[in-house]
């Protein structure tokens, strides 16, 4: 719809080749983007590769314009997947033109944005979720008993970067996960043995 009701001002266009990141997560969207021609990833990206993909939209499109009608941060990573002509449009000039619209269509303009917005968070959410759930299921399926009060541990016997591909996340993500875990006092210990401070923590996480 934001395609339909804002014309955009004339600005030179830039092209940029596959694999460029057009947004990242958490910056301020300090200006507008408007793909005109090409394809762009939406998800999460990690270590530079797009690790969880929510979807793709090619040209003419408005990238995340719900960050920048809201005045949010964007809630997305965005992935260049072909090379892609992009406008950008200054903030201020952006919400000018948004608030130059007929006042019904401005407000139905930004409720659509909210509700995006909204949508946009339970899934990276889910995605973060899912990530941890999955790593306790796995710690709990290999814990193995270490003492005769019932401890238990994991021992592990392949690199961490198989291990990470085998719960579908990258290297990285693996790290933190186990940072997260420590934290949070579920787990203790480093190297190849990881003890299970508490498994019925661990079974909530994963949902079991």
């Amino acid at each position: 719809m934001l395609n339909r009701v804002l014309t955009i001002i004339p600005t030179p266009a830039e092209d940029l080749p596959v694999g460029t990141v057009l947004l990242r997560r958490g910056q301020a969207a300090s200006k507008a983007l408007h793909l005109l021609s090409g394809r762009v990833a939406f998800g999460v990206i990690e270590n530079g590769e797009m690790v969880h993909q929510l979807g793709v939209v090619e040209g003419p499109f408005w990238l995340e314009a719900a960050a920048t009608m809201l005045g949010l941060p964007h809630a997305v990573d965005a992935l260049a997947e072909s090379p892609v002509t992009l406008q950008a449009m200054p903030l201020g000039q952006f919400k000018s033109h948004l608030k130059n619209l007929p006042e019904p269509v401005h407000t139905l303009m930004l409720d659509l944005a909210k509700a995006q917005r909204q949508q946009i968070e339970v899934a990276v959410s889910r995605l973060a979720k899912d990530a941890d759930a999955r790593f306790a299921e796995w710690l709990l399926r290999h814990a193995e008993p270490t003492d005769a009060q019932g401890s238990m541990a994991v021992i592990l016997r392949d690199r961490k970067r198989l291990i990470a591909a085998q719960l579908g996340i990258a290297p990285e993500t693996f790290s933190r996960l186990l940072k997260h875990l420590r934290e949070r006092k579920l787990i203790s210990g480093g190297g190849r043995v990881l003890n299970l401070l508490d498994p019925t923590g661990l079974q909530s996480l994963a949902g079991i």
